[in-house]
């Protein structure tokens, strides 16, 4: 088979499954609202919860770094792309958090696969949640370790592969907050039983950190915990992009001297680190926007548990519906899109098959008023 013909066959599958993928050009964003095809919508689908994307502190700040340090980093930071921002970052993040080390990364999706790939060898194992994210999960199924997929936060699974026989290494893998079902995982059952078995423990807090937590610490500080290896984004809480990965100093060493994610990859810009100190202090300082989303959130449960709709009962700002059928799901959609509500469809294979959804996420910006809009199309849809 050629290459095209391979190209060919694999878009007519994802079109008859109807699995076809699509961007839409957004050409206004407040988080709160957007703007699409000249048409304004309140936007549910977004992961900036703390609404801090249009903050004027962060713009400013960002501004400021552009003044003092240019546009971009010029290169990766073993060469000259780590400035006194990026550093001074890292040293904040690790105090915040309670670690000796922060080393930054361009992505979530990057620092995921730079852990994994790096940690993980021949006779290794990796246990993970069944439900991990994407990153976490293409790293493993192409890493030299054998992988094993426990059930979703089910403790008793992870024990199970925990008894077989390894001569390597183990790495147990998990989320603090889910992020297509917006629960969280029973992180000192998991850590208790990762120590007793002398394994490492990687925790993923994308959707914990900032949002939960004594001043947004996330996850793991709300379990009264420390993995051996958390990694936390900044694109969601944060309102950016870039992640970081905290770890003790043998580790941070380590991957500093052999992670071709961070040797090979140009940094994130020094303006960008000035505004993620920025954004920082506004998460460590917003009590107030934390208890406006729960706010939000807890309005939002209320009303849609006087629907018919299933709907995962999640305390997070990720609030799925279930539909179940791709095509009821994309016509709930259209409604919602129709009485001016954007919220996006969830298909397979990112979600397992025979869950396709609305993955609605609140935001501390949104009002009542907003979320009555959204609770008033799904009570009428739903009869």
């Amino acid at each position: 088979m050629s290459w095209q013909q391979r190209i060919d066959e694999a878009l007519s599958k994802q079109l008859f499954r109807n699995r076809w993928r699509k961007r839409y050009v957004v050409e206004e964003n407040s988080t709160r609202l957007i703007k699409i095809e000249n048409k304004t919508y309140i936007n549910f689908s977004s992961n900036d919860y703390l609404g801090l994307n249009q903050h004027p502190l962060i713009i400013d700040s960002w501004k400021k770094g552009m003044h003092l340090m240019g546009v971009g980093a010029g290169s990766s930071g073993h060469i000259t792309g780590f400035s006194r921002f990026h550093s001074d970052l890292e040293k904040q993040i690790a105090a915040w958090l309670g670690y000796s080390r922060a080393i930054l990364f361009i992505s979530g999706f990057a620092v995921n696969q730079a852990v994994i790939s790096l940690l993980s060898k021949k006779n290794d194992r990796i246990i993970a949640d069944k439900l991990i994210h994407a990153s976490l999960l293409d790293a493993a199924i192409h890493s030299p370790a054998k992988l094993y997929r426990f059930k979703h936060n089910i403790i008793e699974n992870l024990i199970f592969y925990l008894q077989y026989l390894c001569s390597g290494e183990t790495l147990v893998v998990t989320e603090g907050i889910f992020s297509m079902d917006g629960d969280a995982a029973p992180l000192n059952k998991i850590n208790q039983i990762t120590k007793k078995n002398n394994s490492l423990l990687l925790v993923d807090d994308a959707h914990g950190i900032g949002i939960i937590g004594d001043k947004g610490r996330g996850s793991c500080w709300v379990h009264k915990i420390k993995p051996d290896l958390l990694t936390i984004s900044f694109s969601k809480a944060f309102g950016i992009s870039g992640a970081a990965l905290l770890c003790n100093e043998n580790i941070a060493d380590y991957f500093l001297q052999f992670s071709r994610h961070l040797i090979y990859s140009t940094s994130i810009p020094p303006a960008q680190a000035f505004a993620l100190k920025s954004a920082l202090s506004l998460i460590q300082q917003g009590e107030y926007l934390r208890k406006c989303l729960d706010d939000n959130i807890s309005y939002f449960k209320l009303g849609i548990k006087s629907t018919s709709w299933r709907f995962l009962d999640s305390n997070s700002a990720i609030q799925p519906i279930i539909i179940g059928d791709d095509n009821k799901a994309k016509d709930l959609s259209e409604k919602l899109a129709s009485a001016g509500c954007w919220v996006n469809v969830i298909k397979p294979p990112t979600v397992p098959i025979g869950t396709t959804r609305l993955r609605i996420t609140l935001t501390s910006v949104h009002t009542f008023k907003d979320i009555d809009v959204l609770l008033e199309v799904l009570n009428e849809a739903a009869n």
